[in-house]
């Protein structure tokens, strides 16, 4: 396999590179991409050196099998013409082409086939928070079919990137040695705070990265009439996002047959022991590939009703271990 990976300094770039090593995805050419800020940086990868190019537009894509993008919503769109033109499969991270018709949006656990669906040689990773959650949806669904979903989520500064990641460490810094926090990343202060905005408003009052999980977990799931309502909050916690989840389905379901579900599903791993204190937590997660549900129960409000907590690395599975997956199951899965 020749493989790229375009935007090779960002913290999901650098995560594509651990992921595809310890995925073992076969690989006999490497070739990293970046901004020309940081075109030149070398990065070491299975005991080689690999120097980033500057992309441009070019002929650099030829041999290209899977070309693995984290870039931005702007730098897919101008450059996915120039990626795919010679057959290069773009597994790209941004929102640049998830709601688009021809462009399948894919979590392997859910439905991968749809991957073999690419007209323009385009696949989109979903959205980290919406990633997790269908994976732990789609054991519920095969039991009885969903309803409706609300879900709150407690998202990482890792959401933000590397950089945000750094500034809630500095402010911590800041603020015990009596200082003003820095503040660029987030609309306010995160250490010690909890933000009820996660990205944009939009104009029915919900941010945009609701509206991704609205729209995306319909696309994903092959159900555009599953109702989800989603309040998105960025919390104090560098790594590994979590959520509440209130699930309806059309027919009440036993706790032991969810739970059952839950432990035989791809992707999915049980920590649910509430009599010792054992449930997922973003400490534990953070750096793992799994997504961890726990704290299940009947919903008091609705007998159809499911509430569960779940926690994923949101670098991991909701960015570059999806995206690596989504080759890994093309490759197991090839005509």
């Amino acid at each position: 396999m020749n493989v790229a990976i375009v935007g090779a300094s960002g913290a999901v770039g650098q995560e594509f590179l651990r992921v595809l090593d310890e995925q073992n995805f076969p690989i006999d050419n490497l070739v990293l991409f970046g901004s020309k800020r940081s075109a030149g940086r070398k990065y070491t990868f299975r005991g080689k050196e690999y120097e980033v190019k500057e992309l441009r537009h070019g002929d650099d894509f030829k041999g290209i099998d899977f070309a693995f993008v984290s870039a931005g919503a702007s730098v897919s769109k101008e450059y996915a013409e120039t990626i795919t033109r010679h057959g290069a499969l773009m597994i790209d991270n941004s929102s640049a082409f998830r709601m688009d018709e021809d462009v399948p949006l894919v979590v392997p656990e859910v439905n991968g086939m749809d991957a073999f669906n690419a007209p323009r040689n385009i696949i989109a990773n979903p959205n980290c928070t919406t990633i997790q959650m269908v994976v732990a949806l789609k054991p519920i669904n095969d039991l009885s079919p969903i309803r409706r979903v609300h879900v709150a989520t407690y998202q990482a500064a890792s959401g933000a990137g590397a950089s945000a990641m750094e500034e809630l460490r500095h402010q911590y810094e800041e603020l015990l040695a009596g200082k003003e926090p820095t503040v660029e990343k987030f609309a306010y202060q995160l250490a010690y705070n909890l933000i009820p905005q996660v990205d944009v408003f939009m104009d029915n009052g919900y941010t945009k990265e609701e509206m991704k999980m609205f729209n995306e977990t319909k696309k994903i799931m092959h159900a555009p009439g599953l109702d989800v309502s989603a309040m998105c909050v960025r919390v104090p916690v560098l790594r590994a996002h979590s959520e509440a989840i209130w699930a309806e389905t059309e027919q009440p379901l036993e706790l032991d047959a969810v739970r059952h579900a839950f432990e035989n599903a791809e992707g999915l791993v049980v920590v649910d022991e509430p009599a010792s204190k054992k449930y997922p937590m973003p400490l534990d997660a953070a750096g793992t590939d799994p997504v961890y549900v726990g704290r299940l129960r009947k919903d008091l409000t609705n007998p159809c009703g499911l509430t569960f907590w779940i926690v994923g690395d949101q670098i991991k599975k909701g960015a570059a271990l999806n995206a690596v997956q989504i080759a890994m199951f093309m490759l197991a899965h090839k005509k």
